[in-house]
């Protein structure tokens, strides 16, 4: 039953072949028996209340594609019922009051929350080791890293203990871990989903998306997932009247005509052999369909790791001053006066990495550095956006590339060098930075210590709004490979 898609599960309740409580039993079995640590909060009570729920709606004829259906959500988002903790003792205890948006447009089509993921502490990190809660291990090695921060959700969804799970992505961060456990995961443009009740790390690149293992399923979620919200000042309005799109429209053109761009500095130095022959495989099979590669050039890719690490933490340090121990969260235990109680909290609330990006942020907003640093990021954003609108203007239509320069790398192996991880980001920073969308496909494997096998993820980047164009190009790819269909050992 767990190595079946969204679309199939889906078939199987209509049919009355299987129940929604029945489903979400057995999955939470898995999870009960699993040692990925990619969980944080289980409910099984309410879980087995929504999917009663979910029987109901099956029974009277009222359910929609994705009654039935289990989910889990990245511990970003808030979820009633459930501790929503950003993977941090600052928010250890926390249980919402009230669902994000995400969360309540899932709960409406009748869909079974399993739980809350694991992820990196505020969504701060590329390898999930920056959890206040342990690290999620990679369901293909687990010596490796899932990728971060949406790791929980990546190695959930490879490991199969869920057939859906919701992420976030800041500078990479659906597309990197879907990447390392070899399942899809888009990215949309920025303001299609809102962020309402998405707990904040950088509000002008925060978004969420889906991970599931098929394009497919990805474009059933995202019908769900996406749409304007009045809560959210950043909620974009793309629909006509109430008419919403359908993600899922174009997944059976064929791609004759598909001009693929291909960035030179993509495959430059520091591009690990085996992900680059695996990402060139995949190309040759784009051609195949009917696709031409042309090549093209983002000449300031380099730009995009010390831009969004001036910008990102910038936005971190403000949207994190709230918590002070004073309104909710964490307090430190003894403290000797307010301001003491604040450094105290602080110190004590956050981790390391939290700690780190608040520094940096904070620096470049301070008088002096404000106009040298962060502004000047500012202007390089608008021209790393500019080089994506002159090669789908003048060249091509989507753009391919890896999502990452290796394959995972193992655990605790750069947890000491803060700056290898950031540089990691290399292929992934620019799309967020421009506020397009993008997503990753599985596409082969690399090596690994001790020859294990590690999946390779290949990173399409589309236009603004280009979603369901983006995930119509990954379909028709799964449909002539298998990579998709690959599940670790045991699983």
């Amino acid at each position: 039953m767990h190595n079946k898609t969204i679309k199939e599960l889906s078939t199987l309740l209509h049919a009355k072949q299987v129940s929604a409580t029945e489903l979400t039993r057995h999955y939470l079995d898995r999870i009960a028996a699993s040692g990925h640590n990619a969980f944080l909060d289980v409910n099984e009570e309410l879980s087995l209340a929504q999917a009663r729920a979910a029987d109901e709606r099956l029974a009277a004829g009222l359910a929609g594609p994705l009654t039935g259906i289990p989910i889990a959500h990245k511990d970003i988002f808030v979820t009633r019922g459930w501790r929503s903790t950003a993977a941090s003792k600052m928010l250890g205890n926390y249980v919402s009051p009230f669902d994000a948006t995400v969360v309540g447009k899932f709960a409406d089509a009748g869909m079974v929350t399993l739980g809350k993921l694991n992820c990196d502490e505020f969504a701060m990190g590329s390898s999930n080791e920056n959890s206040a809660f342990g690290a999620v291990r990679n369901p293909w090695d687990a010596l490796a890293v899932p990728g971060g921060s949406s790791g929980g959700s990546a190695a959930a969804v490879a490991a199969r203990l869920a057939p859906a799970a919701t992420g976030t992505d800041t500078g990479g961060s659906i597309r990197q871990p879907a990447a390392f456990c070899g399942i899809t995961g888009i990215k949309p443009t920025y303001g299609r989903v809102s962020r309402f009740g998405m707990i904040a790390f950088a509000s002008s690149l925060d978004q969420g998306g889906p991970m599931a293992r098929t394009a497919e399923d990805c474009a059933l979620l995202l019908n769900e997932m996406a749409g304007f919200d009045e809560r959210d000042s950043t909620s974009l309005t793309v629909e006509q009247g109430n008419v919403r799109e359908d993600f899922a429209r174009d997944l059976h053109q064929p791609l004759t005509g598909l001009r693929i761009g291909v960035p030179k500095e993509y495959f430059g130095e520091g591009l690990a052999a085996d992900v680059e022959q695996a990402v060139r495989a995949a190309l040759d099979e784009f051609v195949k369909l009917g696709a031409t590669l042309v090549e093209i050039s983002l000449p300031k890719t380099a730009l995009s790791i010390p831009v969004y690490y001036i910008i990102a933490p910038a936005e971190a340090s403000s949207n994190l001053s709230r918590f002070d121990g004073v309104r909710y969260g964490y307090r430190a235990p003894e403290y000797t006066d307010l301001q003491d109680m604040y450094k105290k909290t602080r110190a004590q609330g956050f981790g390391k990495e939290v700690q780190r990006r608040i520094m940096v942020g904070t620096y470049v907003l301070c008088h002096g550095y404000y106009d040298a640093y962060y502004v000047q990021a500012q202007k390089i954003r608008r021209l790393i956006a500019d080089d994506f609108q002159a090669a789908f203007r003048d060249k091509c239509d989507v753009i391919m590339g890896p999502v990452a320069p290796t394959v995972a790398w193992d655990l605790g192996a750069k947890a000491d060098d803060p700056v290898a991880n950031y540089l990691a980001d290399i292929f992934t920073l620019s799309t967020s930075l421009a506020g397009l969308p993008g997503m990753s496909i599985p596409v082969g494997f690399g090596q690994g210590e001790k020859n294990a096998k590690r999946p390779v993820g290949l990173q399409i980047i589309g236009n603004y709004f280009a979603e369901a164009k983006l995930l119509n190009i990954a379909h028709q790819y799964q449909q002539v490979t298998d990579w998709h269909q690959r599940a670790p050992d045991g699983v």
